[in-house]
């Protein structure tokens, strides 16, 4: 494929695709996401419960328990979507994936599946996988380094095995709502081997996606928004953004956050009006930080489609299941992922 016009790719940076010719869900977004390949939950199965504040802890950081679900041939924390918290700014999806072993020809085993509406993040904290898509694009991404594909009004990808690693993966898979313009435009994929960093007192933060602390992620995004990951063993200060809400999901280790425990499987939550969140641990943790402006347009979520109507998620699935060519072809040994009609459709007649 053509590189995007005015880049160039370099052993740190390959951008595939063409540029086409990021907002905000109230507690109302209707969001039902389900596992490829897996029959597609009911809303009201995303449900994570919350935990209360105890006596001399923050009531303002609102707590939640990931959920559990199955990609491929990991089982996953499922941090976002749920009832309680559909999305934190324009991030609409997180999945907790590993730790696990994989081999040179088994890994996260995911076929070739659509997307619209969205953007897809991938960072790895362990480990390495093959990213395969209908732009042509065939990119290994280790741990630390950023895979992030848009796929406005249609791609289609697979997450694979190397076919020389072999040992432990762990990571986290993303998604970002796109907004209203970027949803109809053309896909494309970009790899970033380095990133940019910031010291935060005992701590230091990986900007993957947007800017904090004054280091800023080389990768297009679209919207207010930021995802980091951050690295600490003792107290890190972290710089927010006031306007922003904020969620910290915890990879490895335990936290304190504004003296609310976290550990893996858990996400805190920050409303906005903070310029800083106080960050501890006893010892080595890992945890992503995802922030945005607060979303003021309802999503549409359903199976791996973000959209704002059911009629648009109807022809999505229509072109995946007749192959009509919206979503290309991705060039993988692995079997194409299909799914069950919409729920509604069954409803409706």
């Amino acid at each position: 494929m053509n590189e995007m016009p005015g880049m160039t790719a370099t052993e740190n940076e390959t951008r595939r695709g063409t540029p086409g010719e990021s907002f905000s869900a109230s507690a109302s977004t209707a969001a039902t996401v389900a596992t490829p390949g897996a029959t597609p939950p009911r809303a009201q199965e995303l449900d994570g419960p919350r935990d209360e504040a105890a006596a001399g802890e923050d009531p303002d950081v609102e707590i939640l328990n990931s959920h559990h679900a199955r990609v491929g041939s990991f089982d996953v924390r499922r941090a976002i979507p749920q009832r309680a918290r559909r999305t934190i700014g324009a991030w609409c999806f997180a999945d907790h994936m590993g730790p696990a072993d994989v081999t040179e020809g088994s890994g996260l085993d995911i076929g070739p599946h659509p997307h619209t509406g969205l953007q897809t993040v991938t960072w790895l904290i362990e480990g390495q996988a093959l990213h395969r898509d209908s732009l042509g694009s065939e990119q290994v991404i280790r741990a630390g380094e950023l895979n992030l594909m848009s796929a406005g009004r249609g791609v289609s990808h697979s997450e694979e095995a190397t076919g020389h690693y072999r040992g432990t993966l762990q990571g986290i898979q993303l998604w970002i709502a796109q907004d209203e313009r970027r949803r109809h435009e053309a896909p494309w994929f970009e790899h970033h081997a380095s990133l940019a960093q910031v010291e935060l007192g005992e701590g230091s933060a990986t900007v993957f996606v947007g800017e904090m602390g004054g280091a800023r992620s080389v990768a297009r995004h679209d919207g207010d928004l930021v995802g980091a990951q951050v690295r600490l063993n003792g107290v890190a200060h972290v710089p927010l953004s006031v306007g922003y809400e904020y969620g910290v999901i915890v990879l490895e280790g335990l936290i304190s956050l504004e003296g609310r425990e976290l550990g893996p499987g858990t996400v805190g939550y920050l409303a906005p009006g903070r310029d800083e969140a106080r960050v501890t641990s006893s010892g080595p943790c890992t945890i992503i930080i995802l922030g945005g402006t607060p979303l003021d347009e309802p999503i549409f979520m359903w199976w791996n489609f973000v959209a704002r109507t059911r009629a648009e998620i109807d022809d999505a699935f229509d072109s995946w299941r007749d192959d009509d060519g919206r979503f290309g072809r991705v060039a993988s040994s692995l079997a194409r992922v299909e799914t069950a009609a919409p729920y509604w459709r069954a409803r409706d007649n």
